[in-house]
């Protein structure tokens, strides 16, 4: 244990991946704040508590099962002339759930449906549907980002202290970001069509056709970049209207 805390290309090996893996979460801690916006504010905060936990889970888990995780690349059937593996499987029903599910809050957003919350009992109905399909899309993102951590690096101690630093910066984040998203309604419908866009890579993915992640990260990031302009144009036009 010593010779690893001294070893320089551990630490680099480290700090490489924990960078990675917060990148790759990026799409979870979005889909989680999008996800958890309908629920009161203590179930926000259970939710997120119980999203983040459940992937941190699932990551270990994965890293622990590296032989069956090496086995669901493996093909398991041929379609077209494309080899489909397990994880091809999971890529593209993940991508394929994601793609439906921003699809309909935008209908919701575009429409001016609010979801009432109602009785305690639709409130936990709401919060254990919010819990399932985190943990269905955890599972989609743990597959694609133990892979990569298990690429990055060769000792699985290095791997879990990656994973964790990742999912506690993640749960950091996902607060304000939940936030700001609640309010700047715009900001919700990006973000959507953000999820809508990582469906779409993950499908490709699924069918062997790999979208560099930079390209999407680096739209992401310039819409953001907009996005907060118009949010600041936005806070500067109301606060002149407020001193007339």
């Amino acid at each position: 244990m010593m010779a690893l805390l001294t070893d320089p290309q551990a630490w680099a090996a480290l700090v490489t991946l924990s960078v990675l893996e917060v990148v790759l979460g990026i799409d979870n801690v979005v889909f989680i704040s999008l996800l958890v916006a309908r629920l009161d504010p203590t179930r926000q905060q259970r939710a997120r508590q119980v999203g983040l936990s459940l992937a941190l889970l699932l990551r270990v888990a994965l890293l622990f099962g590296l032989t069956k995780l090496a086995a669901l690349t493996a093909p398991i059937v041929i379609v077209l002339g494309q080899e489909i593996s397990w994880r091809d499987l999971v890529l593209i029903g993940g991508g394929l759930f994601l793609i439906g599910k921003a699809t309909h809050e935008m209908h919701a957003e575009v429409e001016g449906r609010d979801e009432p919350e109602g009785t305690v009992g639709g409130a936990g109905r709401a919060f254990l549907l919010a819990i399932a399909q985190l943990i269905v899309i955890d599972l989609v993102f743990s597959i694609d980002s133990i892979i990569t951590a298990i690429g990055m690096a060769q000792d699985i101690r290095i791997m879990i202290a990656a994973v964790l630093i990742a999912i506690a910066i993640m749960y950091v984040a996902s607060g304000p970001v939940a936030a700001f998203i609640a309010a700047h309604p715009t900001t919700k419908v990006l973000a959507l069509a953000f999820l809508v866009l990582i469906g779409v890579a993950l499908v490709a993915d699924g069918f062997d056709f790999h979208v560099p992640r930079g390209y999407i990260y680096f739209a992401m990031a310039f819409a953001g970049a907009v996005e907060v302009i118009n949010v600041a144009a936005q806070r500067r036009r109301r606060a002149r209207r407020n001193r007339k």
